[in-house]
């Protein structure tokens, strides 16, 4: 069995896509996850070259370097942190990748930084944030209850991570027209 590492899966419609394009070039898959795809045997030169191209047109990118793949892990495990319905308060993000990825965390996070130009934790931080923008779009939940889903200890807490990240408070945010926001892909 051989794994393919893809970067910029990020949601659940991401994997679906993956798994399109690798059907339609015929490549038959194990399992599908966010950032990498297992297959039953390695892939032809030929073969490769095709799917980086279709991966490529719908936005994806096949990932070789390990310092680049450590690092896409390390998104994609924060990601799947983001995909669950609430977040502890008491989520210990070291811990949390270090059974994702076991290797040193000071290395890691040196890593990551060194890369991404963000610290895993501040990066996390903007994801947390993103979802903030998005749950505040959909105008369905209070500031409380979007708190206590993103395990933030306070509403005070969440309103000033969000202005120091947005540049105004959420209940500032929510008042716009048209309310910017970033894909996760795009974060940095």
């Amino acid at each position: 069995m051989s794994e393919i590492l893809i970067k910029n899966m990020v949601c659940p419609r991401c994997i679906m896509a993956v798994e399109k394009i690798f059907e339609d070039q015929g490549i038959a898959v194990d399992k599908v996850e966010l950032g990498k795809v297992s297959v039953p045997v390695s892939l032809a030169k030929e073969t490769e070259k095709n799917l980086e191209k279709a991966l490529q047109e719908m936005g994806f990118e096949l990932l070789r370097e390990k310092q680049i793949q450590t690092v896409e892990r390390i998104k994609n495990a924060l990601h799947a942190i983001m995909q669950q319905e609430e977040l502890s308060t008491d989520l210990n993000l070291s811990d949390y990748i270090h059974t994702i990825i076991p290797e040193d965390y000071s290395g890691l996070s040196h890593l990551f930084s060194t890369t991404m130009g963000i610290t895993i934790e501040k990066y996390f931080i903007h994801l947390k944030i993103e979802k903030t923008k998005e749950l505040l779009c959909y105008q369905e939940l209070q500031l409380s209850e979007i708190a206590w889903r993103l395990g933030y200890s306070s509403v005070q807490h969440l309103s000033s991570q969000f202005k120091k990240v947005v540049g105004m408070t959420p209940s500032a945010y929510k008042k716009l027209k048209d309310k910017p926001r970033e894909s996760w892909d795009q974060l940095k």
